[in-house]
């Protein structure tokens, strides 16, 4: 597990559509909670969900976002992409800029659909010009939660050293 000398919380804005992306947004926490407990060192989780009620979300310290995958229309590759369902998550990001605070990007989806998998978060990272930290399928694994944790210490700190020097 990764290990930090801050101990700003990991920030997730996400946008959850039948509960996967939640539900792997919670195992995260969980996760991070219960390796806190062991060394006060370890980064917790908060997270925003985005929803067509949530109104305007104001993001001024860096985060994440985790975007599912819900296309519509031709095969998102070759003949057409049309994002349907989360749309108020990218809405989020363009508001105020929020996006210039936002340092990666994690995606699901289902293997199933192949070329398709992850398929959004691949371009909200084209759009908004920040990585694409990982790709998980549906709910996702207790390891999936472990490699994806510790890839968002690491971007984050890495995120936050660079703040750092251009503030300097």
């Amino acid at each position: 597990m990764a290990n930090s000398k801050r101990k700003d919380p990991l920030r997730i804005l996400f946008i959850s559509i039948e509960g996967n992306t939640r539900s792997f947004v919670h195992k995260l926490s969980e996760y991070a909670q219960k390796a806190h407990k062991q060394d006060e060192n370890i980064r917790l989780v908060e997270s925003i969900e985005v929803s067509d009620a949530s109104g305007e979300i104001l993001m001024k310290d860096p985060f994440v976002t985790f975007v599912p995958t819900y296309l519509s229309g031709g095969n998102g590759i070759h003949n057409g992409y049309t994002e349907i369902m989360t749309e108020e998550l990218r809405f989020t990001l363009e508001d105020e800029d929020n996006y210039k605070n936002c340092y990666g990007v994690v995606g699901s989806g289902n293997k199933n659909f192949n070329a398709q998998y992850g398929l959004t978060a691949k371009h909200y990272a084209s759009k908004f010009d920040f990585p694409l930290i990982d790709l998980y399928e549906l709910r996702g694994t207790s390891a999936d939660v472990e490699r994806v944790y510790d890839r968002l210490v690491a971007y984050q700190t890495e995120f936050e050293k660079k703040l750092e020097a251009f503030q300097n």
